[in-house]
């Protein structure tokens, strides 16, 4: 699975983290604070490729995913180099007149077969693949969505971007940047997690 795919979908899924308070607005251009509850009316920003690099359920899910689809992959070139052999067979015994007309043609609606057979299996597995890759960036999306609406609920601040690649945040003060602060959270809460099910 291509990374830049992923984290463009990401993108595409969840471009912003709104979330309103009822206190009176501030400039957008003041600095949220470091600790506690953000300025009221205050807006910060996360990087969505460095979380998406170092947030460890993301990495676990595309491992597991990963190993599906080389897993696929490899039987799909498996059953592709079998019926490459079987026709290149097909092909020298012909040439070589080592079989009747009849037997040949059998053998060719055979392989015929065989070649359908191959490519409707490769394109049911192509969509299984895409599916996990789907079903992997909901997960992370909603994971990344979810502590952030927490943490928010907590900080306060009007508006949390997702940048990515300068968009939307082509300039920003790097006090605004929050980045890591939700990396450590998505992660801790991440182990949490694993802990607990593990505990069950």
């Amino acid at each position: 699975m291509k990374k830049a795919s992923l984290l463009l979908s990401i993108a595409a899924l969840a471009v912003a983290f709104v979330s309103c308070n009822q206190q009176p607005s501030q400039t957008a251009s003041e600095p949220a604070a470091s600790t506690g509850a953000a300025v009221a009316g205050s807006i910060a920003y996360i990087q969505l490729d460095d979380i998406l690099e170092q947030y460890d359920m993301a990495n676990d899910l595309r491992a597991i995913v990963e190993t599906k689809v080389n897993n696929i992959q490899n039987e799909i070139n498996r059953r592709g180099k079998k019926l490459e052999s079987d026709v290149n067979s097909y092909a020298e015994k012909v040439q070589k007149g080592l079989m009747t007309r009849s037997v040949a043609e059998a053998q060719q609606a055979k392989l015929q077969q065989q070649e359908q057979e191959f490519n409707a299996y490769a394109n049911q597995k192509q969509n299984e693949i895409n599916e996990e890759q789907i079903v992997m960036m909901n997960q992370i999306s909603d994971a990344i969505k979810t502590y952030i609406d927490s943490y928010n609920a907590q900080k306060g601040y009007a508006m949390i971007l997702v940048n990515q690649a300068g968009v939307p945040v082509i300039a920003a003060d790097a006090s605004l940047d929050i980045t890591q602060e939700i990396l450590d959270g998505l992660n801790a809460e991440y182990v949490k997690s694993k802990n607990t099910k593990s505990a069950e």
